[in-house]
């Protein structure tokens, strides 16, 4: 499998100089990880002032409180860059990680209508993707496919559930897609979530499975949204379609949850009005010469970014560490990749760039995930790395 080369041009926000971006940083001087910022191509260890990720996003004013930061040089983007692919890594100098750490990484699933169709195709299939094709028509037929306007859980919704009910199409994915209650999960546990230039999980139980292009919402543990970053919800799509109790063995896997590749915090250049109105572009290439292109408009998600986040994190939910949120995709690939009427599914080595202007880009390779680096450095690890460095 050929080695990843990762550049700044390629890595950061078309406006990066005026962006304020978050990261973290495997220090091996000191033997663990390290919050940065970018400041003039370098990439500077601010973890006297934040400890942790999770401390930054919980400032009051957290884009003020990175730029006001001291701290200290550890190399340039581009050198730390180069060297984060673990086939290549040189184990003595930085590499780049995920920019999550203690916050808990959550998803919001059924989110877009086209999403939403390819669940019930899902489910109806029982994993086959060959028998996805007719289901698909079957579907298409009976309620459309352009239910973007659809408001989840208004009366106009409810009476399409009525119909299908009745019809006997409903699907517990149609449930969720236009009833008044969101699907949110837990994606991935904290600190284990991989970034940009690492290797990402296939099951190899699974034969039917594909990249989700997402954005990632930062939410602190008051509930405020405070910045934005990509990720990659791999996805077990006959794992999920044989039943959706298996939802956490199509889910989480080690290395399944690549989120990078900083966390753009908000500030008055950057919103979340900017986050409704992001494209998000996807492209897979493949060993064997096959590319996919696909793209996720958040404008036409069925579900404000903010009503997602007030139903992951508030009274009912807390966590005191924060949350990341993956906001769901619309983009469900079914362009035959080997054999026709056979849709797509990865192959081991793929290499998977998920990018948005505003974000940069998050560029993974698909291995098996027992293949991937192994997760072994936990919350118990980073407390005793941090109080090692005298941090805590």
């Amino acid at each position: 499998m050929p080695n990843l080369l990762l550049t700044p041009d390629q890595t950061l926000p078309n406006d990066a100089a005026a962006a304020t971006l978050l990261g973290r940083v495997w220090r091996p001087d000191v033997g663990g990880p390290a919050v940065v910022t970018l400041r003039d191509g370098l990439l500077i260890d601010i973890s006297r002032a934040f400890a942790t990720s999770r401390d930054l996003c919980e400032a009051k004013d957290p884009a003020a409180a990175l730029r006001a930061a001291p701290g200290e040089p550890i190399g340039t983007l581009a050198e730390i860059l180069a060297n984060t692919p673990v086939d290549g890594r040189d184990a003595g100098r930085p590499w780049l990680l995920s920019p999550l750490d203690l916050q808990v990484v959550k998803a919001a699933g059924v989110t877009f209508a086209v999403s939403m169709l390819e669940r019930v195709i899902e489910e109806k299939a029982r994993g086959n993707p060959a028998a996805a094709v007719a289901i698909r028509a079957e579907i298409g037929k009976l309620i459309g496919d352009d239910l973007s306007k659809l408001k989840p859980g208004s009366p106009e919704a409810m009476h399409l559930k009525e119909v299908l009910i009745k019809q006997g199409a409903w699907s517990q994915y149609l449930e969720v897609g236009i009833g008044p209650d969101a699907e949110i999960f837990t994606k991935a546990p904290p600190m284990s979530s991989v970034g940009t230039g690492f290797d990402a999980g296939l099951h190899p139980a699974s034969t039917w499975n594909n990249p989700e292009p997402e954005i990632v919402l930062v939410v602190a543990s008051d509930g405020r949204i405070v910045g934005a970053t990509l990720g990659n919800d791999v996805n077990l799509r006959d794992v999920e379609g044989r039943s959706a109790l298996l939802l956490g063995k199509a889910k989480d896997n080690n290395a399944a949850a690549a989120v990078g590749p900083f966390i753009r915090l908000f500030d008055a250049g950057f919103t979340l009005d900017h986050v409704r109105n992001t494209t998000v572009t996807l492209t897979v290439e493949g060993e064997d010469g096959f590319t996919l292109e696909g793209s996720s408009s958040i404008a036409k998600i069925s579900r404000d970014p903010a009503d997602l986040a007030a139903q992951m994190i508030g009274p009912h939910h807390q966590y005191p560490d924060g949350a990341a949120l993956y906001l769901g995709t619309m983009f469900a690939p079914i362009k035959d990749r080997d054999t026709p009427g056979g849709g797509f599914t990865h192959k081991y080595g793929d290499v998977v760039t998920i990018a948005a202007p505003e974000l940069g880009a998050l560029v993974n390779r698909m291995r098996r995930t027992d293949e991937c680096e192994p997760w072994t450095f936990g919350t118990s690890h980073l407390m005793r790395s941090l109080a090692k460095r005298g941090l805590l």
